[in-house]
């Protein structure tokens, strides 16, 4: 049995309840677990889902009789529901998010790190008895094509029909899943760990009694006290990321936050690129790019794999292959429209879970950024007032198959996955980075990944132009040291492989009044076009510090349908700015754990500020180091100059 899980002799007196099923699955182990997990929470009856449509219906309308769920306008959205959670409960909870490793350095200064025993004691004591009075959902799952080599499977115990209903959109769920975790199961043996056991209750919704546990070196997650999607959905950021990050180590493999779009040209030639980028930078919107008219009459076409998660692994080629291990999208509502994501709306017409939205008077969903309609209940239920706030919650979300995308992927479930042409890395900065360059190679490439930041706006924060560090927007995801995730990152650059080109873009340029330098949105694909270009190796580049820029010559933004903009003030790199943020990435790099040997280090070497450039640099806020118990070291870290933050974390050491 997982160290990470309760041993069954503590609970072995009670008895189990009722199931649905005579057996629930041949494979011991995975019933030795949901035995032990129901003696612990003692449920009044247990489901094994098969992920049926008869079954989901079911869900639907229990949950539609309770007021868990609200049916929407059947003739504007047939098939949509609205869940309002509580208020308490509306977003991940990173501060009580902890990854559990036997030893500490593991897990890194990315991470909370709680020590196992420790972290399962006061989980556990949690769990004690709190499914009384509900049932118990034992949900098969496998993140990626059911047949596909690169997929991995999980198991989520949980309380919550509204997680079940979600899983079953987010996941490939039910009788297939189980069927392959019994055979992966069979074959490895008793005793291997062959499928990540996620066990999670909606508890009393106490935020002070509010835990998410990761337990990577058992494949275990552990989840209390929270109903919201990316706590309580344990296949999305905890397995896909945070556990999946800490596996693809193991085998190999790489687990990022990247969305997966294919671009096809005039000639049916298509390029597949991954793509990363913090929040707010329009990272869905771009996997569901609409390409301009002129661009479609041409005949070119965007074909949307992923807009969240990408898994890579080489192929026997020296390609990266690259899977979507999501069957949905768990999006954010506000700001979705017609203009911003005309296929993401389309696609959310019907058989959508909404959360957290507000309704027009006739029963319609409806956010902030949709149209110039006044609502007539806010995302918690109470008339309209402006007074109140927003009226949908700015992380109100809505949860539909990826299938119903317009532009979705003929090979999104291709099993051996689709073939990356490009890594691209991008930030919001309004000045600084320059709409695009080529990274120099695979290293400097991994540099770019590692030291990528956004400035913050005055919505999120009430503090405008933050500079916040985000490596490879993987920040709140990595399941280990980041040094150690980065020298995984460079381990690909080996004989033989066929890496892809890395690039960076920046599509919040602005001028010296403020305005955006770039169109943006459906314009976004001349700069992709740029991208496969150079893969092809087309287009000459201006060799610099920063990377390869695009030469005017090279017909960047003129083809076609040309467009108004300040291509020379796009493309600019300031030397001093440029220099001041090479020395911030350095402090960066150095604050996490990064050995000044590593390769890494030495990118930022080669552009290192000179001595007057260091006087006029003002280093970025960095983030709180956390102690054992998660405790903040903010103010003593803030305090200390940059060259002293080495003795707060150490050189990482070397595996």
């Amino acid at each position: 049995m997982a160290r990470g899980a309760r041993s069954t002799h503590l609970n072995a007196a009670r008895p189990l309840p009722p199931s649905n099923t005579a057996s629930g699955t041949s494979l011991a182990a995975l019933q030795a677990w949901v035995d032990d997990v129901a003696r612990l929470t003692q449920p009044d009856r247990i489901h094994w889902c098969d992920g049926s449509d008869a079954e989901n219906r079911a869900l639907l309308a229990s949950m539609e009789a309770d007021g868990t769920l609200i049916a929407l306008n059947p003739d504007t959205h047939p098939n949509c529901w609205l869940h309002r959670s509580d208020p308490d409960d509306v977003a991940r909870v990173e501060h009580l998010t902890f990854v559990c490793t036997h030893e500490r350095d593991d897990a890194g200064p990315n991470n909370h790190w709680m020590d196992p025993t420790e972290a399962n004691a006061k989980i556990d004591a949690l769990f004690e008895g709190c499914m009384r009075g509900r049932t118990l959902y034992v949900v098969p799952y496998c993140m990626g094509p059911i047949d596909s080599p690169l997929a991995r499977c999980g198991v989520e115990i949980t309380d919550s029909p509204y997680v079940v209903a979600n899983m079953r959109i987010m996941t490939r769920m039910g009788a297939d899943a189980l069927r392959r975790i019994e055979r992966e199961g069979s074959a490895a043996g008793e005793g291997a760990n062959t499928f990540v056991r996620g066990l999670h209750s909606l508890g009393e919704l106490d935020p002070n009694r509010r835990f998410i546990m990761h337990f990577p070196e058992e494949l275990v997650i552990k989840s209390y006290g929270s109903g919201y999607g990316g706590n309580a959905l344990l296949g999305k950021k905890c397995h896909a990321l945070r556990i999946a990050s800490w596996q693809a180590r193991e085998e190999g493999w790489l687990a990022e936050h990247m969305l997966i779009v294919g671009i096809e040209n005039p000639q049916g030639e298509t390029h597949y690129i991954a793509a990363a980028f913090p929040s707010a930078c329009g990272k869905t919107n771009l996997a569901m790019l609409v390409p301009p008219a002129a661009y479609r009459e041409a005949g070119w076409k965007v074909w949307t794999v992923g807009d969240d998660i990408c898994w890579m692994r080489p192929g026997p080629d020296g390609r990266l292959w690259a899977i979507n291990p999501e069957a949905g999208y768990f999006g954010v509502a506000p700001g979705t429209s017609a203009k911003s994501n005309p296929n993401a709306l389309a696609m959310i017409q019907h058989d959508t879970i909404y959360t957290n939205v507000a309704l027009t008077d006739d029963g319609q969903p409806w956010w902030e950024g949709l149209d110039d309609r006044v609502p007539a209940y806010d995302w918690q239920g109470r008339p309209f007032d402006p007074a109140n706030g927003p009226a949908a919650h700015p992380n109100a979300r809505f949860t539909v198959s990826a299938r119903q995308c317009p532009s979705w992927s003929p090979r999104a479930e291709d099993p051996q996955g689709v073939p990356i042409s490009a890594i691209v890395f991008g930030g919001r900065r309004a000045a600084t980075m320059p709409l695009v360059f080529e990274a120099r190679d695979w290293t400097h490439g991994v540099y770019v990944g590692a030291t990528m930041a956004s400035e913050t706006t005055a919505a999120a924060t009430g503090q405008v132009g933050v500079v916040r560090r985000d490596p490879m927007a993987m920040k709140p995801f990595c399941g280990y040291h980041f040094g150690d995730y980065f020298a995984h990152w460079l381990s690909f650059d080996k004989p033989g492989a066929q890496l892809p080109k890395i690039f960076h873009v920046n599509w919040f340029r602005k001028d010296a009044d403020g305005r955006f330098l770039w169109p943006g949105f459906g314009e976004n694909l001349r700069v992709l076009e740029w991208i496969i270009g150079r893969v092809e190796g087309a287009h000459d580049v201006q060799r610099a510090a920063i990377g390869g820029l695009p030469l005017e010559s090279a017909g960047l933004l003129r083809k076609l349908d040309p467009i108004e903009t300040d291509i020379d003030s796009l493309l600019r790199v300031d030397q001093a700015a440029w220099l001041c943020e090479v020395q911030e990435a350095t402090c960066e790099l150095e604050r996490l754990g990064v050995p000044t040997d590593s390769p890494l280090r030495r990118q930022g070497e080669r552009t290192a500020c000179r001595r007057e450039s260091r006087r006029q640099c003002r280093p970025a806020p960095r983030a709180p180091v956390m102690s054992a118990s998660g405790v903040e070291q903010r103010s003593q870290l803030q305090s200390m100059p940059a060259s002293s933050s080495i003795l707060i974390i150490g050189a990482r050491r070397s595996r």
